[in-house]
């Protein structure tokens, strides 16, 4: 397959030009070309996004329902967002309960669904400060040990899933952990956690490569004490993860100021959806004012002010619109933060690849990698993904109606 555009949005340049597909593979990049093609004139194509923070989206949650089937479900309908490979996250749960979602993540894994492509586990937890918890659960956050670390990474049976890992690195036993993450080339991020600036800077050396979600659920700036989440816009080497730009847990302000000191070399966009709709049991979202309950087979949402609704959670129109999707996020932040193409390109797909090392096929358009596209106008709104070649659009979704 070969599609062309005036703007296919490469590293270090805007190419003019065809884009050859086969086989899932970027196969070559042509000036010129005689035959068949998609016309993308106008439309700008990225590099397909990566969301390495995402519990679930719309009819699937890898944290509510720990399943294949929620993997399956986020891998049909994350293109819908944009997205074209994720990290399956997880949440402090208990270790039996974090071991059923490692299974399920092999299962899948194996099963190499089409669509977005589930490129590992990001663990958010269980080793995480209680006092800075947020919205996990107090009883789940544990202190770090080697011991559970260990026997957590030998649960998976595909140990390359074993990607990320989120951890409140001032805890005891923290550093023996980030340690052996290092060793086993585990992505490691400061998160939920109250650390002190020196307790950051003192730890760094342990593979600590950056913030989950910076300045949600962790320690704030004091110009005595810059705390965490002034040691993420100091290191210059430690990336920033931002979870989806709604403006309601970080400020369109508090964004622009990170973005003009990291630059979008620093920061990661993700989520961080949990596929609210497939809780099992109540999932109470004091953010949002509104609390999640399974009611039979719908789910129903109690706002604060007394209001209800129900929707029925497996269907996708009635529940796409509960969480900003990533394509959302990306526009939302690009009407606030002055960006061009080049930024959007890094903070959604280089930065995150290389952050979990997998640009060795994903993040960059360039013969070899995988065909992974998303293909936007000018305005930020979604017009098609690739995904490993194939493409895919939310009208699919209607059409099997």
């Amino acid at each position: 397959m070969v599609v062309y555009s005036k703007h296919i949005i490469l590293e270090n340049q805007e190419f003019d030009g065809f884009l050859e597909m086969e086989h899932g593979i970027i196969k070559a990049m042509h000036k010129e070309f005689k035959g068949k093609y998609e016309d993308f004139s106008d439309f700008i194509i990225l590099p397909g996004f990566i969301d390495i923070h995402i519990h679930g989206w719309a009819t699937g949650s890898f944290w509510f329902e720990k399943s294949e089937a929620a993997l399956k479900e986020m891998c049909r309908t994350l293109p819908y967002g944009g997205v074209t490979s994720y990290l399956a996250t997880s949440g402090a749960d208990t270790i039996p309960e974090i071991k059923r979602c490692i299974k399920a993540a092999d299962d899948a894994y194996e099963a190499d669904y089409p669509g977005a492509e589930m490129l590992g586990v990001h663990l958010e937890g269980p080793f995480i400060n209680p006092l800075y918890r947020g919205m996990q659960r107090e009883e789940c956050c544990i202190l770090p040990s080697l011991k559970a670390m260990e026997d957590i990474y030998n649960s998976f049976r595909n140990k390359e899933l074993c990607r990320y890992m989120t951890i409140a690195v001032e805890q005891e036993g923290a550093r023996e952990v980030l340690e052996f993450c290092k060793e086993q080339g585990i992505q490691t991020s400061v998160g939920h956690s109250g650390a002190t600036f020196s307790q950051i800077k003192e730890i760094k050396d342990a593979g600590v490569g950056g913030f989950t979600h910076t300045f949600s659920g962790m320690r704030g700036f004091h110009h005595r004490e810059p705390g965490v989440a002034g040691a993420a816009l100091y290191f210059d080497d430690m990336m920033c993860e931002f979870a989806k730009q709604t403006g309601m847990t970080v400020s369109h302000e508090a964004f622009d100021i990170a973005y003009r000191i990291k630059g979008s070399e620093r920061i990661i966009m993700t989520t961080d959806c949990s596929g609210l709709a497939q809780t099992q049991t109540e999932f109470d979202h004091y953010v949002r004012k509104m609390k999640f309950v399974k009611d039979g087979d719908r789910v129903r949402i109690a706002h604060y002010d007394g209001r209800e609704e129900w929707m029925d959670p497996k269907d996708y129109q009635a529940v796409r619109d509960i969480e900003l999707s990533y394509i959302g996020s990306i526009r939302n932040m690009a009407r606030h933060t002055s960006v061009d193409w080049f930024d959007i390109m890094r903070m959604t797909s280089l930065n995150p690849a290389r952050y979990i090392h997998s640009d060795d096929r994903k993040g960059s358009i360039a013969p070899g990698k995988d065909a992974d596209l998303t293909v936007v106008d000018s305005d930020l709104n979604l017009v098609s993904v690739f995904c490993r070649g194939k493409e895919i659009r939310e009208s699919d979704e209607m059409c099997c109606k």
